[in-house]
């Protein structure tokens, strides 16, 4: 096995027995990127010598005591709108160019002190305002199963990164379906949790009331890793709620006999390419076989929570640029813009009745999951849609569909692989469960991944071509 092709957990293992060294994982991880991300643009900043000074460190502190954490040493990468001491934070933007923090973020701290080996900053779409990942400021950031088709947003360097084998590890956020959108069209794992589960300090924000961060890998147990040390309440985020943490890889291969499942089967959450439908219905069709009592049930009002969340992510996004908005409306990408304006039009009086959607719906799902374990759906309606397509603005309605439902209602979500259309294209598989419930989610979606092969296919980057 090539050592960039190592899982998260498999090479902090590797490397706690000392048979590979962090130093020689990520000069692999640099090389691979140097090699093949002129064709994908995953990165925005690449900390070559940082990332290569920091393996040093973990080499020398692993050779005379015991590593600080299971990640200890392992390359990851983190979307650009987490805050970095000394390396700049663009959030995909003109306007954070030339952004250096002065501190690490709450999370990428907590990363640090673990001992990971950060290697850079990854593409976005700007300000995180999209699911389509075409940036007008830092480039296009390709799908490594097609060149010519979308990461997905706003995570889509995150996603695309996994999947090409540049890091083991990646951080996100996910404010309408950000992690869940590029994991499902790139053919990775995202899990998007709890609302208030991760802290916010030091993201730069898209909406407040609807962002979350979140962890993405190739493998269900690696994100549980990763949630693992970045969950925590944070008392200076006004946002993070006091919550105790889960040990979320604690149990996580004892399955789902039992469980009661429920397959989304409504008019709302049927309305995907006919390809998709049949992958996520044979993925439930399994977890019945797995010993899960599946059964179709209606989800509470899909169309009014992704119609609410949307309103309540543009206006919120519109509020926080305001003054860029004013003054420099011409440094925004076309699409960006006319989001940012369609968010600004929007009145009080519309903004409060989406805010009170958010509460019934709230409130609507806490008692759909007294019912169930995990919910069902796919996570996209489609598999990842050429660059050359509908302009960005019509993707987040179309992409969206059935993740935005999950950030109104703040539930947590993890999107996994769960098929390949007759195109060669991934698609995802969404488990939601209730609040706080990660652990429950962590396992359903372990117990999917063990009985299949699907995450273990790789894209094969070396072989595809621009322009055919």
């Amino acid at each position: 096995m090539e050592l960039t092709s190592l899982t998260l957990l498999e090479a902090g293992r590797r490397i706690a027995k000392r048979e590979i060294s962090s130093l020689e994982l990520t000069r692999a991880q640099l090389e691979r990127i140097r090699a093949w991300d002129g064709k994908i643009n995953a990165f925005i900043t690449l900390t070559e010598a940082a990332a290569l000074q920091a393996a040093r460190e973990a080499q020398s502190e692993i050779q005379v005591e015991a590593p600080r954490s299971p990640l200890h040493g392992v390359p990851l990468a983190l979307k650009d709108l987490f805050e970095t001491q000394g390396v700049r934070t663009t959030a995909g933007s003109k306007f954070f160019r030339d952004y250096i923090p002065p501190s690490d973020g709450a999370v990428v701290a907590a990363l640090r002190s673990t001992g990971t080996v950060l290697l850079g900053k990854l593409n976005m779409h700007e300000i995180a305002l999209g699911v389509t990942n075409v940036n007008p400021h830092y480039g296009a950031c390709r799908n490594p199963w097609n060149l010519e088709r979308i990461s997905g947003g706003s995570s889509g360097g995150s996603a695309a990164a996994l999947a090409a084998e540049f890091c083991a590890g990646a951080l996100g956020s996910d404010t309408g379906g950000s992690i869940r959108i590029p994991a499902s069209l790139c053919g990775v794992v995202g899990l998007k949790p709890t609302y208030g589960r991760i802290s916010l300090r030091g993201v730069i924000p898209l909406s407040w009331n609807l962002d979350h961060a979140g962890p993405m890998a190739r493998r269900v147990e690696d994100v549980a890793a990763l949630l693992q040390v970045t969950a925590s309440y944070d008392p200076q985020d006004p946002y993070s709620v006091r919550v105790p943490v889960d040990d979320y890889l604690e149990g996580i291969e004892l399955g789902v006999e039992g469980w009661r499942i429920a397959l989304a089967s409504d008019e709302f959450f049927s309305q995907a390419d006919s390809q998709v439908l049949h992958l996520v219905q044979t993925a439930a069709d399994l977890l019945e076989q797995l010993g899960a009592h599946v059964e179709t049930r209606e989800v509470p009002q899909g169309y009014q929570a992704a119609k609410a969340n949307g309103l309540m992510v543009i206006s919120d996004a519109a509020a926080y640029h305001r003054q860029r908005l004013e003054e420099r409306p011409q440094d925004f990408g076309e699409d960006v813009l006319r989001r940012l304006r369609n968010g600004a039009a929007y009145s009080a009086g519309e903004y409060i009745l989406a805010r009170r959607t958010q509460s019934n719906l709230r409130r609507q799902y806490e008692s759909f999951f007294e019912q169930v374990d995990v919910l069902l759906t796919p996570t996209t309606p489609v598999t990842a849609p050429p660059i050359e397509g509908p302009d960005a603005v019509e993707q987040a309605g179309r992409l969206t569909r059935f993740t935005a439902p999950f950030n109104l209602t703040g539930l947590p979500a993890i999107s996994l692989p769960c098929g390949f259309t007759q195109n060669g294209m991934p698609v995802g598989l969404q488990m939601i469960a209730a609040p706080w419930a990660e652990r429950k989610l962590l396992r359903a979606a372990f117990a999917y991944q063990q009985a299949t092969s699907w995450h273990t296919r790789r894209p094969q980057i070396s072989t595809l071509n621009l322009n055919g």
